[in-house]
């Protein structure tokens, strides 16, 4: 009986870890052009949990190239649905737009330990039907490069830190061709921005309401007149975003990499999520899609938050309209500054639409 019983927690244990490898659907739009992998600009990630889907949409018209990653971390929900909204609804005019939701596809086989993060969460789709997306980890999972060393040495500038940021996608940039599994993605994802010369890429994220840089467009010095003038649109429309330089002197960032590395101009937007901060008490579906906590209610009260933290919370539809105005508000300049790279696209809800019909309703 002893045997069973073990047996019977073994099979149970084991399907649950099975099943949390085996990523949800997406469905693209019919004006979907084609769809690609990272295994396609660096083969050894082929097979492996860094591998992960593109999504390619052209335009009739010529313009310039959009790159946009989500799941660089998987842990913050808000960039991953911003790019799975736009999979599944983006009609493009003129240019091209590339989608990469799941950055880290790796970092969503996993959920982060000690955080007693939920492993899914529910959104009802426009039909009526609940759809289920994965919470992940802000780390590659760990079963891919364990243990982690004691400190992480950024190649190729040297940049010492603590040893899971090895793990860690949005430090491992320009990556290499050769390295872990993190830096290999990272290679590849700057293959594609090479590759498919891009204009413009913007890496979507969330971080806690207590954090300096927050609600912000971070740019690097080659974006940061599109940056301003995109700001400064999004403020006119009722928007708080603050921008921040890209550090020159914080090696691995996708921004300042990127940015310096290839022809692209390169921007990450931040959020603010109740579950990526330290102040958080219960953790569940309910915090990501509501994002109400009685204890950031309270330190907001306080003065102690780099945001407002209204009682009604900051829902998923708030942070992920923030990603949706900014992308929309950033192509717009791209095209005034320079017209040859303009990028036009439709069928994306505004900041406003998404509040009033909801993020299920633009989900197929």
């Amino acid at each position: 009986m002893y045997f069973l019983i073990v047996a019977v927690i073994v099979f149970t244990a084991g399907a649950d870890f099975v099943g949390q490898r085996q990523l949800e659907p997406i469905y693209p739009s019919y004006a979907l052009s084609k769809m690609g992998r990272l295994s396609d600009y660096l083969p050894s990630l082929r097979d492996s949990d860094g591998d992960s889907d593109l999504y390619f949409f052209n335009g009739r018209e010529p313009g310039g190239t959009l790159f946009i990653i989500g799941g660089t971390h998987p842990n913050e929900p808000a960039g991953f649905m911003s790019a799975v909204i736009l999979v599944e609804n983006l009609q493009v005019q003129k240019g091209r737009v590339i989608v990469l939701p799941r950055g880290n596809a790796s970092g969503f086989t996993a959920t982060e330990p000690q955080e007693a993060f939920p492993g899914t969460f529910q959104i009802v789709n426009r039909a009526g039907k609940e759809r289920s997306f994965r919470v992940g980890s802000r780390f590659s999972n760990i079963l891919e490069g364990w243990p982690d060393p004691i400190i992480y040495r950024h190649y190729p500038s040297g940049q010492v830190l603590s040893g899971a940021e090895t793990r860690n996608l949005n430090r491992a940039y320009p990556g290499r061709a050769d390295g872990t599994l993190t830096e290999r993605m990272a290679y590849a994802i700057t293959e594609v921005v090479r590759k498919e010369s891009v204009d413009l890429a913007i890496d979507l994220h969330e971080a806690a309401p207590e954090y300096p840089v927050i609600n912000a467009i971070v740019a690097h010095e080659r974006a940061m007149d599109i940056a301003a003038l995109a700001t400064v649109d999004l403020q006119l429309e009722g928007l708080e975003f603050n921008l921040e330089p890209s550090p020159t002197n914080f090696h691995g960032l996708i921004h300042r990499e990127m940015g310096d590395n290839t022809g692209a101009r390169v921007l990450l937007f931040e959020s603010a999520g109740a579950l990526q901060g330290r102040l958080r008490g219960a953790t569940n579906a309910e915090l990501i899609l509501k994002s109400v906590d009685p204890f950031y209610i309270k330190a907001g009260e306080l003065g102690k938050l780099r945001v407002p933290f209204p009682k009604e919370g900051i829902p998923l539809e708030i942070r992920t309209g923030r990603h949706l105005a900014g992308i929309a508000a950033v192509c717009r300049t791209m095209g005034d500054f320079e017209p040859e790279r303009a990028i036009a696209y439709s069928n994306i809800p505004s900041y406003a639409e998404l509040q009033e019909h909801g993020i299920g309703f633009y989900l197929q």
